[in-house]
């Protein structure tokens, strides 16, 4: 996976509590220059970006190249299935943690990208050395 193709990563879970892994993640996100889209119903924004319930309320004309999943693993299931019902098409990344075989091979049969086992956070870190 090429991360300098990457502009635009949709978070879902994403808490807007600055101990929750998925904040510092957003944030660390942010000071690389991504722009995240919040997706929770819980949140109205995450550092003046509008939050969304859920996948399927962000308007198509946002492209989404990653979509990060921040859920538990036995919630991953319909997450994916959702993704796969909007028709979009971004690489789907579970959070360190989060095991749901079902779910990866639903993602695969469908022909998307998928990575799991590994923040994203860490990811960037360890490709880009800082």
């Amino acid at each position: 996976m090429d991360l300098t193709q990457i502009k635009t990563i949709a978070i879902i879970g994403l808490s807007d509590k600055p101990d929750r892994s998925s904040y510092q993640v957003a944030q660390y996100l942010i000071n690389q220059g991504y722009k995240i889209i919040p997706v929770n119903p819980n949140i109205q924004q995450f550092f003046d970006q509008k939050s969304y319930p859920d996948i399927s309320s962000v308007p198509p004309e946002i492209n989404l190249d990653i979509v990060d999943i921040f859920r538990k693993s036995e919630e991953v299931l319909s997450v994916i299935q959702e993704i796969i019902n909007t028709g979009r098409r971004p690489i789907i990344w579970l959070q360190e943690g989060i095991d749901n075989t079902e779910a990866v091979n639903l993602a695969k049969s469908h022909g998307f990208e998928i990575t799991s086992g590994i923040c994203l956070m860490k990811f960037h870190q360890q490709t880009f050395r800082q």
